[in-house]
C-alpha cells in the first residue's frame, strides 16, 4: 500500500486510467473481430464495419493507448484485406 497521500492519489488515478484504457482496447478488439469476420464472409456492410474499426484505431492512437506506427500498420493490413475481398467480389 502507498505510504504518502500523493502516492495514494496516484494509485486512484492509475486505476481510473486502467479502466478507461481497458474499455477502449476491448472495444477496439471487438471491432477488429467483427471486421475480420465481415471480410471473410464477404458481407454487404463490410466497408462500414471497417471504417468504424479504422476510426477506433485513430481514437486509440489519439488517447495514447496504441502507438502511432502500430495503428498505422494494422490499419494498412486491414485495408489490404478489404481491398482484396472487394476486388474478388467484382
Amino acid at each position: 500500500m502507498a505510504n504518502t497521500k500523493s502516492a495514494q492519489k496516484e494509485l486512484r488515478k492509475t486505476e481510473k486510467r486502467t479502466i478507461r484504457n481497458r474499455k477502449v482496447t476491448d472495444n477496439l478488439k471487438s471491432l477488429i473481430k467483427k471486421s475480420k469476420k465481415a471480410i471473410e464472409a464477404k458481407d454487404e456492410k463490410v466497408k462500414e464495419v471497417v471504417e468504424k474499426t479504422l476510426k477506433a484505431y485513430d481514437k486509440a492512437t489519439q488517447k495514447g493507448i496504441i502507438k502511432k506506427n502500430t495503428a498505422s500498420r494494422k490499419k494498412s493490413k486491414l485495408n489490404l484485406k478489404l481491398n482484396k475481398t472487394l476486388s474478388e467480389k467484382k
